[in-house]
């Protein structure tokens, strides 16, 4: 019980530590706008870099992904929602993989 507190009292300290350093250095308004762009798109950037290749690995085939993953591309690229850009991923990746 001795290291599963010390283990969460780490992992605490862990992630406070990235969420104070940024407040307690920049107490100024940001004015640069290259740095207040790269802010905005950090979190999806990120976001994206860990789902992303988990697509491919999801199902046990890798061509009903690439076939969910190109609808859902195309339906967020012609600005559907995200109700109906995931469902209709989910279900091409269902009747493909009963397909292949």
């Amino acid at each position: 019980m001795n290291r599963a507190f010390i283990a969460v009292l780490l992992m605490a300290l862990v992630t406070y530590i990235p969420r104070v350093i940024p407040v307690s250095l920049f107490r100024k308004e940001i004015k640069s706008i290259y740095i207040k762009s790269f802010l905005k798109y950090v979190p999806y950037a990120v976001l994206g870099a860990l789902t992303f290749p988990e697509i491919f690995y999801s199902t046990g085939n890798i061509y009903p992904a690439i076939a969910g993953t190109l609808i859902a591309l195309y339906l967020a690229y012609k600005e559907k929602s995200l109700v109906i850009v995931a469902l209709a991923a989910i279900l091409t990746v269902y009747l493909s993989g009963l397909i292949i």
